[in-house]
């Protein structure tokens, strides 16, 4: 659920007041950008790499971004402490307010940024996935880029639920894994892990990025590897990552059962959560003592 306050364009405000038109080109046109990012303990986990991909994908769209990236993370921190969503997930998203024939009158702004939190979810011990042909086109320019444009996803996992399953792995144009609807996936056999390159038409997840650079774990390799389906079928370990779910296990693909352990995904994944505890002990900050509500303006960024 979305919390009572969201941040839009460096103000604090509440999330039922009004702040979009429809001739903002982007709102209707999935026009603009987001990511998705773990709060935790106040701590907007990893901002550097989410606003450095965020970046990277707004050129690919043409979306104008703010300049200053340190002005966007303090007015991030704002919004968790006027939610007091110290452990939560927050929305970035940036959306393009000019361009094409249904563009409305200027609001001098290029592009509109919105920041949400919400509860994080809790995603349970294991996930049972279907498959999903055609899924990505590893081949299109825009494949990896994270865009408002996510009906597509939203369907597919809509459907894929509406059959018993949790998510839906995406094949590519030939057959190859890509990867889920939101998330990336792993493969390991014995103490070899594998996950699908970008060239597959993956995103580039900020999970994915930081267990191939920064995680290490005794007798385990990680790296990159075309995968079909049968590899993640005969796999001694699949599991799913992603900034919500950190690392958690398949049990099933298609009613078929994976996988014959979770060894390595519980070494990686004890790896993972202390990078991330150390992360945050770098940049945790002391908290405000006003109550939630206390006083908007106190909250408003500038």
């Amino acid at each position: 659920m979305l919390h009572r306050y969201i941040l839009h364009n460096g103000r604090i405000q509440e999330a039922a007041e009004r702040s979009l038109s429809p001739g903002q080109v982007g709102l209707l046109s999935g026009w603009g950008v987001f990511s998705t990012l773990r709060v935790a303990e106040g701590v907007p986990f990893a901002f550097e790499r989410h606003w450095a991909r965020v970046t990277r994908d707004a050129v690919a769209l043409h979306v104008p971004i703010p300049g200053d990236p340190e002005a966007v993370r303090r007015g991030m921190l704002e919004l968790v402490e006027a939610n007091r969503a110290y452990n939560s997930t927050l929305r970035l998203a940036i959306v393009r307010n000019g361009g094409g024939m249904w563009a409305g009158p200027s609001n001098g702004r290029a592009s509109d940024l919105i920041a949400l939190t919400a509860d994080s979810k809790d995603w349970g011990d294991g996930v049972k996935l279907a498959y999903q042909p055609q899924g990505r086109h590893a081949a299109c320019p825009f494949a990896g880029t994270k865009i408002l444009s996510w009906a597509m996803n939203l369907t597919w996992l809509e459907t894929a639920q509406g059959r018993g399953f949790d998510e839906t792995i995406l094949l590519n144009e030939r057959g190859e894994v890509a990867e889920c609807t939101s998330a990336n996936i792993f493969i390991a056999n014995g103490g070899l892990v594998w996950t699908p390159p970008l060239s597959s038409g993956c995103l580039p997840g900020i999970t994915r990025e930081v267990i191939l650079s920064e995680i290490h774990a005794p007798g385990v390799e990680i790296g990159e590897k075309l995968l079909m389906p049968a590899d993640l079928e005969a796999a001694d370990e699949v599991f799913i990552t992603s900034t919500t779910r950190d690392l958690l296990p398949a049990v099933e693909i298609e009613t078929k059962k994976v996988g014959r352990g979770r060894e390595i995904q519980t070494a990686l994944g004890t790896a993972f959560r202390e990078y991330v505890r150390r992360y945050v002990a770098e940049h945790q900050q002391p908290r405000s003592p006003l109550p939630a509500g206390a006083e908007i303006k106190r909250f408003q960024v500038t």
